[in-house]
């Protein structure tokens, strides 16, 4: 017996049809097949929907904080306005609260309240923002700080996917697993009489 003649199983070999593929394996179930298909499918969901759903979400965050900051810019602006007295210490290194009054440019006397820094003296020039109605307010929104928020969204779009697709698999791979489970507790049940009966007798 040499390499070139090597023993086989004596009959006809089967024929093509009877072969099993390479690539089909007999105790696979259909639960696993789903499950095969299914961690495919997240797997294309994760690398196609988490880029667009995180560039999606930071740009409609982005253009909507460009147009706060249109808006805002366009309404306060900046005054010149003089402490008329501190109505709240709040600590050393804290800011404190004091009245400032200004003018407008058509004339009129404006009061408010305002943040200052520590050991700010009554009579002491500074700088606050207004509305058009001469309401003391907080700076407008930057440009900076529009494109924080785009990214800041972005990011949690795209984690909002990945957990997503993640409670999707663990979800699914649960489900799967509990009906197996009950597939065999059925089958041993069939199966667990006979193998008993085998050694009583």
């Amino acid at each position: 017996m040499t390499a070139w003649n090597p023993p086989h199983a004596s009959g006809p070999p089967p024929s093509r049809r009877e072969r099993t593929p390479k690539r089909v394996n007999p105790l696979r179930r259909p639960s696993d097949r789903f499950e095969s298909w299914f961690r495919g499918f997240l797997m294309l969901v994760l690398v196609l929907g988490l880029p667009v759903a995180a560039l999606g979400a930071g740009l409609t965050a982005y253009e909507s904080s460009m147009r706060t900051v249109q808006t805002q810019s366009a309404e306060r602006h900046q005054v010149d306005a003089r402490v008329t007295s501190i109505t709240e210490e709040v600590g050393e290194n804290a800011k404190q609260q004091a009245r400032v009054r200004w003018t407008d440019d058509d004339g009129t006397a404006r009061t408010g309240t305002t943040l200052v820094t520590p050991d700010t003296p009554e009579g002491t020039t500074v700088r606050v923002w207004v509305t058009g109605e001469g309401a003391v307010t907080s700076p407008p929104m930057t440009e900076n700080q529009a494109v924080t928020t785009g990214w800041f969204a972005g990011g949690a779009a795209a984690v909002g996917v990945a957990a997503g697709v993640f409670a999707a698999r663990v979800g699914v791979r649960h489900a799967l697993d509990r009906r197996r489970y009950a597939q065999w507790d059925a089958e041993w049940n069939q199966v667990e009489p006979l193998w008993a009966g085998r050694f009583r007798r």
